[in-house]
């Protein structure tokens, strides 16, 4: 499906160079002199490497057109994860390197939606948020303002975060999994 440079959006996958390339960030420019173009940050898909590009509102570029599957997590070894189709329990497995930090963020069981593109998974959508455990973090310093500070902590998986100073080590809290950012602190 052919789309114009100016609609391109971040998390679209796009056909480009004879290569699929995940948006990961895109800024629609307007300089003084000349016309407007969208400023797109890639990453392929296939090989890992990033390119910048520009496209103008006049050029067309070919979106990928991608099939989404209802997956359980079940596990993972040194370098894949496994998943199982709820429909047919026909299992697949996930290279770590192309989920990125998302693997540290599975749970058993956890219900997550592949995307495919001709048959090849290309990535997994988390659920939005997830439940975890302070693991550690710095005892929050009396005087500081509440409105600013926050503190660094680490996740029972591993990942580094910032937090608020009220929380503490064996809270549980929240998590957004899009950006990695603390969200609430569970009672």
């Amino acid at each position: 499906m052919k789309i114009l440079g100016n609609e391109i959006k971040p998390g679209m996958v796009i056909e480009h160079k004879d290569d699929l390339w995940s948006v990961l960030k895109a800024q629609h420019v307007k300089p003084g002199k000349g016309g407007a173009f969208n400023q797109v940050e890639l990453k392929s898909v296939k090989k890992g490497t990033k390119l910048n590009e520009r496209f103008r509102s006049s050029d067309s570029v070919e979106r990928a057109i991608l099939d989404d599957k209802k997956f359980n997590f079940l596990y993972e070894d040194e370098s894949n994860c496994h998943f199982m189709d709820q429909k047919n329990y026909e299992q697949i497995q996930i290279s770590k390197s192309l989920l990125g930090e998302k693997s540290k963020l599975l749970k058993e069981n956890m219900e997550v939606n592949v995307q495919f593109y001709d048959e090849q998974a290309l990535g997994v959508d988390l659920p939005s948020s997830v439940e975890l455990k302070i693991e550690s973090t710095d005892a929050a310093i009396k005087g500081q303002t509440a409105s600013s500070s926050y503190k660094p902590a680490t996740l029972e998986n591993g990942i580094k975060i910032m937090v608020p100073p009220f929380i503490n080590v064996d809270d549980k809290i929240i998590l957004d999994t899009r950006t990695l950012e603390y969200v609430k602190k569970i009672k």
